[in-house]
């Protein structure tokens, strides 16, 4: 299992927060266990055991279908609302950014860096008090500034996004915002999204 970050430390590790993130931000989707398992890097061993707890808890639900179990947020108990925007401010960059991202023509890669993206990898620090969004490609900017200000408001936090071009990030370069950007913690948002 992932090791707790400094995200949301009343986590056991960092697969539940990304776990709760994908289907409590997603309440209308049902998930496989593999799907889960795909999405947080871990094992479908590891997704089933963290599923069980959280339905025997109430938080999410699961029914069978043939030889799969599919699993969903329970949104008719008080703890959703509360628990999703919690999960929203801490976890919920990396589902709602990349879900976001993978729709708007013109993005090729994308990540998330700074202090967010350190304390997502571990590193010890106080909450971030933005999201820094690294966009590669050629996005129309103003939607990228509309896509910016609705995440803004969903994440309960500022999204601040720098576009840069696909030649710009893959050459070798002294331009100091790159040289810092590579050089702290990246995590980068899957754009393959299935609706």
């Amino acid at each position: 299992m992932k090791a707790s970050p400094s995200l949301l430390p009343l986590l056991r590790s960092r697969m539940q927060g990304e776990l709760l993130a994908l289907v409590l931000l997603h309440p209308d989707r049902e998930y496989t266990i593999t799907e889960l398992a795909e999405a947080c890097g871990v094992t479908p061993t590891a997704v089933l055991r963290e599923v069980e707890r959280l339905v025997e808890g109430g938080i999410l639900e699961a029914r069978r279908v043939g030889r799969s179990r599919l699993v969903k947020a329970r949104t008719d108990t008080p703890l959703y609302r509360p628990l999703s925007d919690l999960i929203a401010v801490t976890y919920g960059p990396m589902p709602l950014l990349a879900e976001a991202l993978s729709g708007l023509a013109g993005v090729t890669e994308a990540y998330i860096y700074g202090s967010w993206a350190a304390r997502y990898s571990g590193e010890p620090g106080p909450p971030p008090g933005d999201v820094d969004v690294l966009v590669v490609g050629s996005p129309d900017p103003d939607a990228l500034f509309d896509l910016a200000e609705r995440a803004s408001r969903r994440l309960s936090r500022e999204v601040n996004v720098h576009r840069i071009s696909p030649e710009s990030w893959a050459a070798d370069t002294a331009d100091p915002f790159v040289t810092s950007v590579r050089e702290r913690p990246l995590a980068q948002l899957n754009l393959d999204q299935e609706s």
